[in-house]
């Protein structure tokens, strides 16, 4: 029997930066080319470099302007290659400015790498180099000798610990986008459960009471047993759609979580629980068009859940569905006949009840459940100031 080769693994490819950040940076590199010709430049005639002061200078502190542009990409061979010009132009110059400085931008870019321990090792080598060659021409002055050296080789260490420094900052800032990143991530997901949850769970209450009305009836009353299998067919048909819809939205990568249920949709849940078997009344008051959408959503949630529970655990026939629309809180009320007495220990045990309380407290509210006289009933307050209608 032949062996199953591995599956091959595909290609990582890295994420393009957008366009801002990299026009940014090119404009960074850009600045630092000019800064790099004119300090450079600067700094050659403040050296007082004796001879013809333009002859080799020009394009010397040009090409090290130019490796600018390409020190993101290549930092290592930026930096070597600015070492060399270094040495080829002061071979044939009597340049005596100083052997790091006018590698500067090289050397910070290198320093951001990994390969810093490489950049501080050629450093030194260049100091050690600089050492030998200065102190001839240092008129044996001990004085100017150490002075040159010791700026050179402090201004070597700040190059490599600013690199560091900025490196490590960056990393920093890479490592809290991806914690926000993961935790907007995991903040979407509980969005997502919370919506199949409400979806199935309330379609499978309803649907289960109608099959079992089916079922009863299917012998003694075949059109009613229709009739159940029909409604039935009808929830299971809207579930379907939302949840076509929210599966929609997450493979489209949309901002907001579909679908968005509004208040109108409390009729048809209060219908649903009708044709369950529940004596269902419900009892909007105020104006219910000044509820902003994230609200709305909760409202329609709590009501759905709340119905769910009543019809899958409290045995009740009677539930009262009160909605107060207010300017500043929504108030709802959901109050059942079904089991008294009930001491609502464990209650946050349930999936449905965490996830209705996780979605009040996040928009400001708080939700209360527990029995009440004769049966159960669950509260909440819902904020409505401060949010887009």
């Amino acid at each position: 029997m032949a062996a199953i080769p591995p599956p091959r693994q595909a290609a990582v490819l890295a994420p393009r930066q957008p366009a801002p950040v990299r026009h940014a940076a090119r404009l960074g590199d850009a600045a630092l080319a000019v800064l790099t010709v004119v300090g450079v430049f600067t700094g050659a005639m403040a050296a007082e470099v004796r001879g013809a002061p333009w002859d080799g200078l020009v394009p010397f502190v040009l090409f090290l302007g130019g490796l600018m542009f390409v020190r993101r990409r290549l930092p290592m061979t930026v930096l070597l290659l600015s070492i060399v010009a270094i040495f080829v132009y002061r071979s044939g110059s009597s340049f005596e400015g100083g052997w790091i400085w006018p590698a500067s931008a090289a050397y910070f870019s290198a320093a951001t790498t990994r390969h810093v321990r490489w950049v501080t090792l050629i450093g030194v080598a260049q100091l050690g180099y600089a050492v030998v060659g200065l102190w001839p021409a240092a008129d044996w002055d001990v004085g100017r000798f150490v002075t040159h050296i010791a700026g050179e080789g402090l201004l070597l260490v700040i190059l490599i610990a600013g690199g560091l420094s900025y490196a490590s900052v960056a990393r920093w800032r890479e490592r809290l986008q991806e914690s926000d990143g993961r935790a907007r991530d995991a903040e979407e997901r509980l969005r997502v459960s919370r919506e199949v949850h409400d979806i199935v769970a309330h379609t499978l209450a309803v649907v289960g009471v109608q099959l079992n009305v089916a079922a009863d009836t299917l012998q003694e009353a075949p059109d009613e047993a229709a009739a159940a299998l029909r409604l039935a067919q009808n929830v299971r048909n809207r579930a379907m759609a939302d949840l076509a819809s929210l599966i929609g939205v997450l493979r489209d990568g949309a901002g907001d979580i579909a679908p968005q249920p509004d208040l109108a949709a409390l009729h048809t849940l209060a219908a649903d629980a009708r044709a369950a078997g529940l004596d269902v009344v419900l009892d909007e008051r105020g104006d219910p068009s000044s509820v902003p959408a994230a609200p709305a959503v909760a409202v329609h949630r709590v009501v759905q859940e709340a119905l769910t529970n009543t019809l899958k655990h409290a045995r009740a026939s009677k539930v009262e569905v009160t909605v107060e629309y207010g300017a500043r809180i929504v108030t709802v009320e959901v109050a059942d006949n079904g089991r008294g007495g009930h001491d609502g220990a464990g209650i946050r045990e349930k999936h449905g009840l965490i996830g209705m309380w996780e979605r009040v407290s996040a928009l400001g509210g708080c939700v209360t459940v527990g029995p009440v006289q004769g049966g159960f009933a669950v509260r909440a307050e819902i904020p409505v100031a401060g949010w887009k209608a």
